[in-house]
């Protein structure tokens, strides 16, 4: 009988082998948007397309305003980063927490907790309600 089709792993075969990877496919893709919103500037008009929920809407989305936020956060602005989105200033400190769990292998067999996927859209909605609120005056707009 073959090991191999009744189951069983083969030596040296690694469980987190996967998410491991797909951290770093993801530190990738993020440093190179960040490479790329470092180098063109996206303040200036025809840079980047336009956010299609705000084209159809005239309401800002729960990400309005990250591109311009990542662009000052490449250069050192936190402040000014902050002012375009501040959930993005705030998000990016959790998702390295969570990066750094999968790749020193410290996450079993999930990364993050089953109750994360509904609490991220619980605040994306609560984001985007607050941030489009005229009583705020636009303080939270992008």
């Amino acid at each position: 009988m073959n090991p191999l089709r009744s189951g069983a792993r083969r030596p040296g075969w690694a469980p987190t082998a996967r998410p491991v990877r797909d951290a770093w496919t993801g530190a990738g893709v993020f440093a190179t948007l960040c490479v790329v919103t470092a180098l063109v500037d996206p303040t200036r008009a025809g840079r980047f397309p336009a956010c299609p929920f705000r084209t159809l809407t005239d309401f800002d989305c729960p990400g309005c305003g990250s591109l311009r936020a990542l662009h000052e956060l490449t250069h050192g602005h936190l402040m000014a980063a902050a002012d375009y989105n501040l959930l993005l200033v705030a998000f990016l400190p959790c998702a390295a927490a969570v990066w750094l769990r999968a790749v020193t292998g410290r996450a079993r067999r999930r990364v993050l907790p089953k109750w994360s996927a509904p609490a991220t859209i619980t605040v994306l909605v609560v984001w985007a309600v607050l941030r489009n609120l005229p009583v705020l005056g636009g303080v939270l707009g992008a």
